[in-house]
């Protein structure tokens, strides 16, 4: 039995849409045992156990993954799309194959970005330095795959930028490593900003994925916007008295 509350913010009878907490991981990692986005789906739609693919590990380890397409890092909250039945996820997958599912981020930045708007344009690899990480920066190893990320400011004040980002390809912390190689990491980022002061009232990192836009099953644009979570609600609040 899940204890887990999540807000459902759209449903219909092929997806859920949720508005995942942040601190809460999408599915197992095989390592260690704790409730998860997957978790909480077997207990609310135990019939979904089988949609989807499952995560393969390199010690032939199976994790379950129902009906989850696409994922958010642990510390990141907001939108997460969840396919209720297999033509659903297949229809959903490729998708993001394709690239026409629309994901818009909001998050808050070291510094102040010079541009009001503008593209990041940088192929990303493994980190030399740290094997959590990834790099988009001189010297990254291993296959460097193409990202692009575009983004607007909403906002600046002192030493601090409100930005929304819109990423075009899917790479593992593609946000974070971006802006980290910009010389603008995300607030409290424990990984890519390990040596700036927390900012703003966050412990986590200060990225929220605000909305997301898809075709249903019957080809129909669809689009999803996850209200702020309380952290996110206090830092604005925050960041407009300082300006």
């Amino acid at each position: 039995m899940s204890s887990l509350e999540i807000p459902i913010l759209f449903e219909d009878g092929d997806y859920i849409v949720i508005n995942k907490p942040a601190g809460l991981v999408v599915h197992a990692d095989g390592r260690t045992i704790e409730e998860s986005v997957a978790s909480w789906v077997l207990v609310k739609h135990p019939e979904m156990k089988e949609v989807g693919e499952p995560l393969v590990l390199a010690n032939g380890e199976a994790i379950t993954r129902p009906g989850i397409v696409h994922r958010l890092d642990r510390e990141t909250s907001g939108v997460l799309i969840l396919a209720k039945n297999q033509n659903a996820f297949l229809h959903l997958k490729q998708q993001f194959q394709d690239r026409v599912v629309g994901k818009k981020y909001h998050t808050f930045v070291y510094g102040n970005l010079k541009d009001d708007e503008g593209e990041i344009n940088r192929p990303i690899g493994k980190s030399s330095k740290d094997f959590r990480r990834w790099s988009a920066q001189p010297g990254a190893r291993g296959e460097l795959r193409e990202a692009q990320t575009l983004y607007r400011v909403l906002g600046r004040t002192k030493g601090l930028t409100f930005v929304e980002v819109e990423p075009k390809t899917g790479r593992t912390h593609q946000i974070r490593v971006h802006f980290k190689a910009i010389h603008h990491p995300v607030i409290c980022d424990k990984l890519y900003a390990e040596n700036q002061p927390k900012m703003l009232g966050f412990e986590r990192t200060a990225l929220h994925a605000r909305e997301i836009t898809f075709l249903n099953v019957a080809g129909k644009p669809t689009t999803v916007e996850a209200p702020y979570p309380p952290d996110f609600l206090a830092a604005l609040e925050e960041f407009n008295n300082l300006q």
